[in-house]
């Protein structure tokens, strides 16, 4: 069995650790900072032995160093940002598996937010681990890629079982669901979600994971039909 723990690093990242029960081993995903995952870590009386970057932006690799010096952790990122992350120990791109214990993930390269943006996708446990890309109703700012990009990773993505589960880099559900409930103000799922979302956030509560279902429902970027509807949500969120 694998457990996936939520770990809220800086104001409102999230990284992840996955820790196989059989083998004992445990990876960190993302960690913008190092000591909430060693702490978090130890508290469940865990190891991290892997570090997987989905980017190199620093909220997503800061925490790399400390992980490594504290537990000698092996880091994995995008080959195609190799010297943008500076602990990088392997780099991998499309089609590159990973494991955690018998688990594996495929390496999905997914560029938009970054040019070597990649995902990990577990197929066997519907588990997808998105970075920037897709968010809970939302998607990442283009900073280095496009829109056709993005509107690839999207198709890709919704393609996928609607029970899939969705952990993304950032708590931004919020943000995101009230520029969806403009982009579709006829959207009663979207209406609902809200309340929902609304109701969680009062109480502090986290609103990620997601799933593929939820988003093919209410995430206006994954429902778009063109590159050029995803074009307008993209400039319309960033003006928003």
């Amino acid at each position: 069995m694998m457990e996936v723990v939520r770990v809220p690093v800086l104001s409102d990242n999230y990284a992840w650790l996955l820790h196989d029960d059989a083998s004992g081993e445990t990876v960190a995903i993302d960690p913008g900072e190092g000591q909430p995952l060693l702490d978090a870590a130890a508290a469940r009386g865990w190891t991290i032995g892997a570090i997987w970057n989905t980017h190199w932006h620093p909220d997503h690799v800061g925490g790399n160093a400390a992980i490594k010096a504290a537990t000698g952790a092996e880091v994995t990122g995008p080959e195609a940002e190799r010297t943008k992350i500076a602990d990088l120990d392997r780099g991998v791109g499309e089609g590159a598996m990973l494991s955690v214990g018998d688990a594996q993930a495929t390496v999905w390269s997914v560029p938009g937010h970054t040019t070597g943006h990649i995902a990990f996708h577990f197929a066997d446990e519907a588990l997808l681990f998105t970075g920037d890309t897709l968010f809970a109703m939302g998607c990442g700012r283009l900073f280095e890629g496009t829109a056709a990009d993005m509107f690839g990773n999207m198709r890709r993505y919704a393609d996928l079982p609607p029970e899939t589960r969705v952990y993304c880099g950032h708590e931004y559900t919020l943000s995101n669901g009230r520029y969806a409930l403009i982009a579709e103000p006829d959207n009663a799922a979207i209406v609902e979600r809200m309340q929902a979302v609304e109701a969680m956030r009062a109480k502090g509560e986290a609103t990620v994971p997601t799933t593929i279902g939820a988003e093919l429902a209410t995430n206006p970027f994954l429902r778009a039909g063109s590159v050029e509807e995803l074009a307008r949500h993209r400039a319309a969120k960033d003006a928003f």
